[in-house]
């Protein structure tokens, strides 16, 4: 059974709560795979709210912003690129210790800050 829009967004408030809790354990790059999954989700319950269709099995989020034709700023169309491109190296890692250097406390914590303002606008946007 599809799940509706609100499921949608409610496991996407679920996964950003565990970004946080990953990030106070130190599990600094799976904040980043978290944050990419609460949006994708998010993302994901406004195309099936717009759409009326169900959302496409994909993780690229920029597919998802275009599909639904969200009128988004430079800024945060380029956050959310940015968030797409990193998101990957976390879902497979390759390194894991260069993956760790590579995705510390400060970078993880930022990139949580901004997926949050992210996905507070896509709830705005529904």
């Amino acid at each position: 059974m599809a799940k509706e829009p609100d499921e949608w967004f409610r496991q996407a408030d679920y996964d950003m709560e565990t970004a946080e809790f990953m990030l106070n354990g130190g599990r600094y790059f799976y904040v980043v795979f978290m944050c990419h999954l609460a949006i994708e989700k998010a993302l994901k319950g406004l195309y099936q709210e717009r759409v009326k269709e169900l959302p496409p099995k994909v993780h690229n989020l920029i597919f998802l912003v275009e599909k639904i034709g969200l009128k988004i700023s430079p800024h945060l169309y380029d956050w959310i690129f940015s968030l797409n491109r990193v998101s990957v190296p976390t879902r497979y890692p390759d390194n894991l210790a260069k993956l760790q250097k590579e995705f510390g406390k400060e970078r993880s914590e930022q990139i949580l800050i901004r997926s949050k303002e992210i996905l507070q606008w896509l709830k705005e946007q529904s």
